[in-house]
């Protein structure tokens, strides 16, 4: 009997296909990109307009809205994506990442520009953030917890030279500069003097690279001065000057940045963003303080801290405008009692030590991880792993990108009035924080 052959169908990928579909059928209704766009859409975006030299009846290729390269950006930094030639490739390929750019073209150049240039907007659209919020009644600032986490560089541990090495990078450094100035002026032919112009413009950039780290070596100079270190020792990175070897979480030694997140225990909204170049949180948390007052008009009733934080001087400072609950050291001899005024303390230390004995204390303080951990918890599911920035400046900006994706979602969840959606926007898939 002869075995009959199966009939099936195979792919015909050599077939032609048209179809006709607009971009704004790409997306459901409720999905995120269109959550994203309505936050955009309402807010005051003038300060980024003011850069934009293309005018109605002027000359020059018209600019890209700055509604557009805002809204990649949050977008990307909820979807995890980090690199401005990552968001140039979705663009391609992504129906959400095209849906947001509506058939504008969008390079990784102009979208790295944005990102890095921008940052006074950017903190002030935070601040506008949390101001919606308060008015709306989900911000209330009763309690608000500081935590830090250390956050790789783009440096390489081989980047760090002492100071006489550096010194003679940059003589070296000056000289390229000064032949490859010459040559240029020298050459005759256009296409070449386009590309030692080139060469100049690195040889400028590495420079200028060189000159930061050397300013910033008396810094990390002092630094190891009061750790009681030889200041001799002292390194700069010649990649990116202002970040610093850290101690990780894993035990391990990198460069990295110190991003302090404070958060609203009732909301999980952030209400302060700052950027630390030091791996200790010391002296951290009266900046931040004074930071959120100013951004929320107010002080938050209460601070909550962990034991990185509670120097004396910081707590003195704190108390007169808060209620500072971080943990006490606990004394060599055990038999001291850690919340008894000490002799030496002054009123506000005195009144926290006591304060912190109280189980009302101790039951407020519980409020501090799972308020902080958890929004440093999504900020590194959300690709907070490295920074791919180099700079303070840089890796500030991106801080507040991360805090404005994170605030956006829990508008969403809490007050989805403020964006014109419904209530139900909050349960869709992956929509909260």
């Amino acid at each position: 009997m002869t075995k009959m052959r199966a009939r099936v169908l195979l792919p015909n990928r050599g077939q032609m296909e048209f179809r006709a579909s607009d971009l704004e059928s790409l997306l459901p209704e409720g999905h995120r990109a269109r959550l994203v766009w309505a936050y955009v859409e309402r807010q005051d975006l003038s300060r980024f307009y003011a850069g934009i030299r293309a005018v109605d009846g002027g000359v020059g290729r018209s600019a890209i809205a700055p509604e557009i390269l805002l809204a990649l950006w949050l977008y990307a930094t909820l979807d995890g994506v980090g690199s401005a030639r990552a968001v140039s490739r979705l663009l391609e390929s992504h129906d959400a990442y095209r849906w947001l750019c509506g058939g504008v073209q969008v390079n990784h150049h102009t979208l790295s520009d944005f990102r890095k240039d921008q940052g006074e907007g950017l903190d002030e659209l935070l601040s506008v953030s949390i101001a919606s919020l308060m008015a709306a009644g989900v911000v209330k600032l009763k309690q608000v917890a500081q935590d830090g986490m250390r956050v790789r560089a783009s440096a390489g541990a081989g980047s760090f030279r002492r100071k006489e090495k550096l010194e003679g990078y940059l003589e070296a450094a000056r000289a390229a500069v000064a032949r490859l100035k010459a040559e240029v002026e020298a050459d005759p032919a256009q296409a070449e003097r386009a590309r030692e112009a080139a060469r100049l413009r690195a040889a400028k950039e590495r420079e200028a690279r060189l000159e930061k780290a050397l300013a910033r070596l008396p810094e990390i100079e002092a630094i190891k001065q009061r750790q009681g270190k030889n200041p001799d020792q002292a390194r700069a990175s010649m990649t990116d000057a202002e970040a610093t070897v850290m101690k990780m979480g894993d035990g391990g030694f990198r460069p990295a940045y110190n991003p302090q997140l404070a958060s609203d225990a009732d909301s999980l909204v952030i209400v302060g963003v700052e950027v630390a170049t030091v791996g200790s949180d010391q002296g951290q948390m009266v900046p931040m303080i004074e930071q959120v007052t100013a951004r929320c008009g107010q002080a938050p009733e209460a601070w909550l801290v962990d034991g990185g934080y509670v120097g004396h001087e910081q707590i003195e400072q704190a108390s007169r405008s808060t209620v500072v609950y971080g943990p006490v050291p606990q004394p060599k001899d055990k038999a001291v009692d850690p919340h008894q005024a000490k002799a030496g303390d002054s009123e506000a230390v005195a009144a926290w030590r006591q304060r912190m004995g109280t189980d009302e204390a101790k039951v407020i303080y519980k409020r501090r991880a799972a308020t902080a951990e958890c929004v440093n918890a999504h900020s590194r599911n959300r690709g907070l792993q490295q920074f791919r920035v180099r700079g303070l400046a840089k890796v500030k900006c991106v801080m507040l990108i991360f805090a404005l994706a994170h605030n956006l979602m829990r508008m969403v969840s809490l007050a989805p009035e403020l964006l014109g959606v419904g209530t139900g926007a909050s349960a869709v898939p992956g929509i909260g924080v």
